[in-house]
This record gives C-alpha cells, sequence and structure tokens, in this order.
C-alpha cells in the first residue's frame, strides 16, 4: 500500500469543501437562504456554473475566503457561501504511469 500527499474526496461535496487544485463537475445548484438568498444559484448559473460542468479550485486566500476557481476559460473569485451552493462530484486526477 502506498500513501499520497495529497487526499482527494471520493463522494458528492460542495466547492468550498474542494482541497486545492482539487477538480469536480458540477452536479447541482442549491440555495442558503442564510445569505444570498433564493436568487443565488440563478446568479450562479448566469455566470455558467451549470450541471455537468467542469471546476477547478486554483487559489485559497490567506483565511480561505475568497476561492479563485476555474470554469471553462474564465476565472472566478467565490466566497465561501457561494461555493457551498454548488454540490458537485469530485473527479480524480489521472494516474500517470510509473516507469
Amino acid at each position: 500500500m502506498t500513501s499520497t500527499s495529497r487526499h482527494r474526496p471520493s463522494g458528492p461535496l460542495t466547492l468550498n469543501e474542494l482541497p486545492l487544485r482539487g477538480e469536480g463537475r458540477i452536479r447541482r445548484l442549491s440555495a442558503r437562504p442564510e445569505r444570498g438568498g433564493q436568487d443565488l444559484p440563478q446568479r450562479l448559473a448566469e455566470l455558467g456554473f451549470l450541471p455537468g460542468e467542469r471546476v477547478r479550485v486554483l487559489a485559497r486566500a490567506l483565511f480561505g475566503d475568497p476561492i479563485a476557481v476555474r470554469l471553462g476559460s474564465g476565472t472566478f473569485a467565490l466566497r465561501r457561501f457561494e461555493a457551498a451552493c454548488i454540490e458537485l462530484d469530485p473527479i480524480d486526477a489521472p494516474v500517470s504511469p510509473t516507469p
């Protein structure tokens, strides 16, 4: 058994839970009434955060807010509560063969 320095989650999670350089495919958008209200999923969809799209975490600010993400050819800065509205399935990085 080998150990790896990076652990990738295997089940569904939200974008704010995705590790740095982690990738996922958007499953659905959900409203968080505590912030942003019911309009937040619609605003995210208008930006291109749609089910089936791939997203990657590029960077996190010092205290974790905001999060820089890549969606298609665009880069977006999302606050943690916005990223928590984006449920996704993690995508494992391809494993390169060892010589």
